[in-house]
């Protein structure tokens, strides 16, 4: 029998899964497993959602790649620059090249704040370690005036941070006492606060329960740092003393460097097998792909499984018939001490329980125990 050659491009948590769990189905006889990722580090990035309110520092969401993955997998720690799936090898910037047998892209999505011209002096986020603690900076220093919270575009990922943010933030202003100084003003690029209509309907009265404003159809165009004002797209023109805006999201540039990607640098995925639409014996999973689900952890840990029985189905002769049904299950935070949960697939639409500090416990015992759970495959 020979053995196969499985790649998996990046570490996040739908990358280590996939290999953890194909090295737990597979022998070194059957297959070789090789992970590359960029730095060797592994990011939890829901943990910065609470750096800016002086959670945890980033570090602490961080931890070695190595100690994550089974030892029959292989890491290899550098810039994976071009796929050639007709050949079949992945391309390294040293110019080494990994030939597989079968590819997995797990490359998540990347930031590109400068789609938003003025975005880079002007606005602040907690979508990356750096940024999360520079909103933390400002925070400290912030003593009233308008708070302007949005996203830029769609798709991004982590699809309730944004009203996570907001509710925290509205509860933190409450407790130092700027909330009766402070206007809170929440965007959205569609016409609803939430892309899914039944979260949209119960967190709309929330927002207006706690005087949390919000305007719809405003897609954000530019952004000018030195009159603080944010425009739209749709002609729409707000002030802000501090904003908060979710940068535009594009896909890996291996992906479009590559040709496997539509024109955002997304790949096109069949939604239930999670295969390439053009090449069978490549699969994408999490944040990189077209999939009409959240660009999220908690939507990666259900593809990897699938990947993983139907890859290593195949090598053993058994093919699988498992399938994505697109199932998601994450919390929001609400403030004040609790949060609700959803749960949903591709047909069923979630609807969110009563926020309760039950929630809000269960998210940060998953915090915790992420680690030891979640990367490993134990659940």
């Amino acid at each position: 029998m020979t053995v196969k050659n499985i790649v998996v491009l990046g570490g996040g948590v739908g990358g280590t899964l996939v290999a953890n769990l194909l090295a737990s189905q597979l022998t070194r006889k059957q297959a070789q497993i090789t992970l590359i990722d960029r730095t060797g580090k592994h990011v939890y990035q829901p943990g910065w959602l609470y750096v800016p309110f002086g959670g945890a520092p980033p570090e602490r969401w961080e931890r070695n790649e190595r100690s994550l993955l089974r030892r029959s997998v292989d890491l290899i720690i550098g810039d994976a620059v071009k796929i050639d799936p007709n050949e079949r090898y992945v391309e390294m910037a040293d110019g080494a090249q990994l030939p597989f047998d079968y590819l997995v892209i797990a490359t998540g999505a990347r930031l590109e704040p400068d789609a938003v011209p003025g975005y880079r002096e002007g606005a602040h986020h907690f979508y990356s370690a750096e940024a999360a603690l520079r909103l933390h900076a400002a925070l400290r220093e912030f003593t009233g005036g308008t708070v302007v919270i949005g996203v830029a575009d769609i798709p991004y990922k982590c699809p309730p941070a944004p009203l996570e943010f907001t509710f925290m933030l509205e509860d933190e202003l409450r407790k130092r006492g700027l909330r009766d100084k402070t206007e809170i003003v929440y965007l959205s690029p569609i016409g609803r606060v939430f892309t899914i209509e039944s979260v949209a309907e119960f967190v709309t009265p929330m927002l207006e329960e706690r005087g949390i404003k919000y305007e719809l159809f405003f897609n954000t165009e530019a952004v000018d740092p030195v009159a603080r004002t944010v425009s739209s797209l749709e002609g729409a023109t707000l002030a802000y003393d501090l904003l908060v805006l979710v940068p535009p999201h594009r896909g890996a540039r291996i992906i479009t460097d590559s040709g496997l990607g539509d024109a955002q640098g997304w790949l096109p995925t069949d939604r239930e097998t999670l295969q390439h639409k053009q090449f069978p014996y490549i699969y994408g999973l999490g944040d990189a792909t077209d999939l009409p689900v959240s660009k999220s952890g908690a939507a990666a840990h259900f593809e990897a499984k699938v990947i993983a029985h139907r890859i290593a189905g195949e090598i053993k002769g058994k093919p699988s018939d498992e399938r994505y049904h697109g199932q998601v299950m994450c919390f929001l935070e609400t403030g004040r001490g609790q949060a609700t949960q959803l749960v949903f697939d591709y047909t069923h639409p979630p609807h969110p329980p009563k926020p309760s500090a039950y929630y809000h416990y269960e998210k940060a015992l998953l915090n915790r125990a992420y680690w030891h759970l979640v990367p490993t495959g134990i659940v």
